[in-house]
């Protein structure tokens, strides 16, 4: 009877729920309570009417003053936006949903407020729905669900008729809020996830403005700080782009684990440095798998994008511009290389482009400018008449397609390395030193095409360089010294150390390979997860419609009225077993992608690699 009542209230207890039945499934009415027993249970019965009793007695509700503080400064930074005057509030209790539409009610939002939650039996949405029915009564918006209907009539009437809309966790699935850009987590979950589901109901496709969080933090509770500090600086659930990726929120599954733990804390934990000590060491538990997930995500976005998308991404301004300039370094010089007899170049990242050296392709000549952004976010002013150059402008594609295909016979290069800006601090050890380096591209195609460039270099004195700090060489100034023969007992060192890289880039790629297929089958099972809890949904919303309809039928007199009533009952009741019936035919599908993915998997367990030779050099390192 608890948990029922604690369910009406909380929309977030399932777990709480499928945790309660495993820990109970012995009879309790076997269990014999010792007088002590009975003792300690008054106990605790006085302690928690006196608390009840404390609460009756406070007059003022400081967190919902501080609401009204939070709701002011969003709608003003709203309106200089241009952004709607619309706010999404979330609660974890019905009963606060209550307080919460009761109180702003009577603070200067009357009538512009709505409930959403998972019963929504309200008068007010009640009147909402009736109204939206009766307008759209005859077309495809009504989908003669009731549940559906409903949830759809309280959107619209939020989007063009209220200004707040206060709701529990049944509005954190299913419903698009883009015209909405203010969120407040007056209550805020402990697990992740389900922050992120809250945040993308208005964090999506659609939305035209920057989406604001205002998160409700207790200062006084230790606890709650650590939660937040994970929240925020771990998962970086609301700073860029970077944050709240389904790579870094999918490092800890669910996230129920982690809400657990976190309830263990507040349950055992009692004193401040107990309390540190025990989220310490959650922490640290977290610390692999977050950082690198986020870092992968870094590299992966920074290294396969060109500039102009690269600029896009709201990520950490400083390090994305470091990175792009970078790229875009490399991409200037190689311009300057191609071009060399065929443009003037300036020292403002421009040039004039005075012939077109592929005659095969139309190349427009005149003004071209590389656009960088400067380390306030700034980019460089385009002049009038002045083609934007980037690497997906076709004369860079060329450029890159010449180069390619370039001559490159063996030749000892000089790297300047005392006179760069760059620290390259693994290879200052080996300053005038010299040796020899073979250049490899290595192409593996097995789940994906991939491409690696291995680098393997060896000194005169036999020491054998790492082979991503010897690319490391390519980023330096270096100076030609003319044609060298390489020696033939280096080559063969070469060989054996080329050999050596491309295993460790095979292995590493077959455990890959074997991790994707893992991520494959995980994700099959987590949509089917998705499916079975999406279906349990519905169902249990039919559950409490039918249960709904059931008592109302029991009040009605007039027997055709109580006879259609029942038929409605009904209908609910074959919609019910259909959904059930749904849930056996996805399983069903769920093991034919299974199938489908083993199948896929045994043509692609064989590894095709290719070989080709860059070129090989005589390098001293200055």
């Amino acid at each position: 009877d608890l948990f029922d009542e604690i369910d009406e209230d909380y929309e977030s207890t399932d777990e709480l729920q499928d945790e309660w039945d495993d820990d109970n499934d012995d009879d309790i009415s076997d269990v014999v309570y010792s007088p002590e027993d009975l003792v300690n249970i008054q106990k605790e019965l006085d302690e928690l009417k006196q608390y009840r009793n404390l609460a009756e007695k406070i007059q003022k509700n400081s967190k919902a003053e501080h609401l009204f503080t939070a709701l002011d400064k969003g709608f003003k930074e709203l309106e200089n936006l241009g952004a709607n005057k619309k706010a999404l509030i979330f609660t974890e209790s019905r009963r606060t949903q209550d307080f919460l539409y009761k109180t702003l009610e009577k603070r200067g939002y009357k009538d512009k407020v709505i409930l959403f939650n998972g019963m929504n039996n309200d008068a007010k949405s009640k009147e909402i729905y009736k109204n939206w029915i009766q307008k759209n009564k005859g077309s495809d918006k009504v989908t003669g669900s009731k549940t559906a209907d409903m949830r759809a009539a309280l959107v619209d009437y939020f989007k063009n008729e209220a200004t707040i809309m206060i709701a529990t966790e049944a509005a954190s699935e299913g419903i698009n809020l883009q015209f909405c850009s203010l969120i407040v987590n007056y209550d805020m979950p402990w697990n992740p996830q389900r922050i992120e589901q809250r945040i993308g109901r208005c964090h999506r496709y659609g939305q035209k403005h920057d989406v604001v969080v205002v998160n409700f933090l207790n200062k006084k509770n230790e606890a709650d700080i650590r939660v937040y500090e994970l929240l925020e600086q771990k998962f970086q659930l609301f700073d860029g782009v970077f944050g709240a990726s389904d790579e870094v929120l999918g490092a800890i599954g669910s996230g129920v684990d982690f809400e657990k733990r976190i309830a263990m804390i507040y349950q055992n934990c009692r004193k401040p440095e107990e309390i540190k000590a025990a989220f310490d060491e959650l922490q640290e538990d977290l610390k692999p798998q977050i950082s690198e997930k986020i870092l992968e995500a870094k590299t992966t976005l920074l290294e396969n994008f060109d500039g102009e998308v690269s600029a896009k991404l709201k990520a950490n301004l400083l390090e994305t511009t470091d990175s792009l300039s970078k790229f875009e370094e490399k991409l200037w010089k190689l311009t300057n290389f191609v071009l060399v007899d065929n443009a003037t170049f300036n020292d403002n990242f421009s040039f004039e482009l005075k012939k077109n050296p592929f005659n095969d392709i139309n190349i427009n000549k005149g003004k071209y400018i590389l656009l960088r952004t400067d380390d306030k976010g700034k980019k460089n002013e385009v002049p009038e008449h002045t083609n934007i150059y980037r690497i997906g402008h076709p004369l860079a594609q060329q450029i890159i397609q010449e180069a390619s295909i370039l001559e490159t016979p063996t030749q000892k290069i000089s790297f300047n390395l005392s006179s760069s800006k760059s620290k390259i601090s693994y290879l200052e050890q080996f300053i005038d030193e010299e040796g020899w380096m073979k250049i490899v591209k290595l192409e593996i195609d097995s789940f994906e095409k991939e491409d690696y460039i291995i680098a393997s270099a060896i000194l005169d004195d036999g020491t054998v360089l790492e082979s991503d700090m010897a690319l490391k060489l390519f980023s330096l100034d270096g100076t030609e010294e003319g044609g060298v023969s390489l020696d033939p007992e280096f080559a063969q060192k070469l060989e054996e150390i080329h050999f050596a890289n491309c295993q460790e880039i095979i292995s590493t790629n077959a455990m890959k390979n074997n991790d994707f297929f893992d991520e494959e089958m995980d994700k099959l099972d987590q949509w089917a997860d998705d499916m079975k809890l999406s279906l349990d949904k519905e169902v249990k919303d039919l559950d409490a419609e039918i249960k709904l309809r059931k008592a109302e039928a029991k009040k009605i007199l007039n027997l055709d009225e109580k006879v259609k009533a029942q038929r409605t009952i009904k209908e609910l009741e074959n919609k019910r077993s259909e959904k059930r019936r749904r849930l056996y035919l996805a399983q069903d599908e769920v093991d034919e992608k299974k199938e489908n993915l083993l199948s896929e998997t045994e043509k692609r367990l064989e590894q095709n690699i290719t070989e080709t030779e860059l070129f090989a050099i005589r390098f001293k390192i200055l």
